[in-house]
């Protein structure tokens, strides 16, 4: 149940007129990162939470101060826009640039909403529940919501500085202040689901040993830029500096010949790559159950393991070290990927 109160959570009331800056104010309603997306972002949220408690209340009651949020700034935005279209918009337009970028107000402000505030962004594109994350994990769910927050209180600092109004500063600054409240609240948050025992790092904490374990440890440098093995992250995270393609080329298939779309048939098929003495490979042995590292040429192999990843973990070691090629067998022997590293 939800019940409305009268009086606004702060005061909304400008000193005067200003249609055009009516109109800018309507990101911090409709945009992405408005009022409106952490409003149904945070209900969302807490009428998906599982856990009855401290958190699913804290969510309520932040998703419940929102839709203040969203009062305040309608109110705000009718009231700016007092007296137009008649006299504010020609009065605001009287600047040529002010005139061809903006022209005014928004005219559905005028047209459509009779002069009140529009459930869009400063653009006139209507507010998209597409915009609001609420996935039932609590981790993700606060890591998005400081993200919002960090980026509703940057818009709300940019638009600050739009306006001398001392009415809509005084507003907009405790817009600012709730902000930065919300903003250390899901951080806090964040920090309490650990040390409950609810979360870790990573979201979702399920799976480790499932994924791919030569990949879960490893930057690729993929840019030009040279910097990011600097950063601290290298404690933990190893930079691969030449990594290469992994999978084969991005070929789609042949498309449903009622679809017309344009085809030409493969003319030949593309050889296997050539093994030459000396490389490693990675492969599964039917005789045993178990996944091993040969060297071509080699009667018996080098390693067995219980997995494809530690196997394929050492023949990439081994590789390295020979300076010769790794082939990479999946389960049925068809070759999955070579590394070169001569």
């Amino acid at each position: 149940m939800f019940r409305h109160t009268k009086r606004l959570q702060f005061e909304a009331k400008p000193e005067r007129p200003d249609p055009v800056f009516a109109h800018k104010l309507q990101e911090l309603i409709g945009g992405a990162y408005g009022e409106l997306s952490v409003t149904w972002q945070y209900l969302f949220q807490g009428w998906n939470c599982r856990i009855e408690g401290k958190y699913k209340d804290l969510i309520m009651d932040t998703a419940t101060e929102e839709i203040g949020h969203v009062e305040m700034l309608a109110t705000m935005v009718a009231r700016l826009l007092e007296g137009a279209p008649a006299t504010a918009t020609a009065e605001a337009v009287k600047d040529p640039v002010m005139a061809a970028v903006i022209g005014g107000m928004d005219p559905q402000q005028a047209i459509v909403a009779g002069g009140g505030a529009l459930p869009a962004d400063s653009n006139g594109y209507p507010w998209n529940g597409k915009f609001i994350v609420a996935s039932g994990n609590l981790l993700a769910d606060f890591r998005a919501n400081a993200a919002a927050e960090a980026q509703g209180r940057l818009q709300t600092a940019r638009l600050y500085n739009m306006t001398d109004d001392p009415g809509v500063k005084e507003m907009l600054k405790f817009n600012l202040a709730r902000d930065t409240v919300h903003q250390k609240q899901w951080l806090r948050a964040i920090e309490e689901l650990e040390a409950d025992g609810l979360e870790t790092d990573v979201a979702p904490s399920a799976l480790f040993d499932e994924e791919n374990q030569e990949h879960n440890h490893t930057i690729w440098h993929l840019s030009d830029g040279p910097h990011g093995p600097e950063g601290g992250w290298t404690r933990e995270l190893e930079y691969l500096m030449e990594p290469q393609p992994l999978g084969g080329p991005a070929s789609a298939p042949a498309p449903d010949p009622a679809l017309f779309a344009t085809y030409a048939p493969a003319t030949s098929a593309t050889a296997a790559p050539e093994i030459a003495e000396g490389d490693v490979q990675t492969f599964y042995s039917e005789r045993d159950g178990r996944w091993k590292n040969q060297v071509e040429g080699n009667k018996r192999a080098s390693s067995a393991s219980d997995t494809k990843a530690e196997a394929q973990r050492e023949g990439r070691r081994l590789a390295k070290d020979r300076g010769v090629t790794h082939v990479v067998r999946k389960k049925d022997g068809e070759i999955a990927e070579t590394h070169d590293y001569s």
